[in-house]
């Protein structure tokens, strides 16, 4: 069985612009990208550059994205990312360990496949789990 590594952090804000502003006054990134748009999701991402992780932060661009109704909860922390070199056997892992697939695989950032599970982990409460496929060279 192959480690999962992590890709990133992501953290639902109101607006990306204004969050980079704030975050910049307390952190220090390798690098940072533009705000690129996921129609899949609706919503624009942003991609803050660690040693070997990156945060990601993720605005709504409609009122019907998945994630409209936490960000009017106050955003923050949404999901842990893995990047898989197989996305349909680690997907079909997590089901059969009880996990629920929520998105099924499509494009999401960097024309990468990506899909999100449910977990059922009542004390670790780290339930959303992004899975990304392999960067297509």
């Amino acid at each position: 069985m192959l480690a999962l590594k992590l890709h990133h952090i992501g953290i639902v804000v109101q607006n990306i612009n204004e969050s980079l502003g704030e975050i910049s006054n307390f952190l220090s990134f390798e690098s940072t990208s533009l705000p690129t748009l996921v129609g899949s999701q609706k919503v624009n991402i942003c991609f803050l550059k660690t040693n070997s992780v990156y945060i990601e932060l993720i605005e709504p661009t409609d009122a019907d994205s998945p994630i409209t109704s936490f960000v009017k909860e106050g955003g923050g922390f949404h999901h842990l990312c893995f990047e898989v070199d197989d996305i349909q056997q680690e997907i079909d892992k997590m089901v059969k360990n009880g996990a629920r697939l929520v998105v099924a695989p499509v494009k999401g950032f960097e024309d990468r496949v990506i899909a999100f599970l449910m977990l059922n982990m009542k004390k670790t409460k780290c339930n959303l789990i992004e899975l990304v496929g392999p960067k297509n060279n």
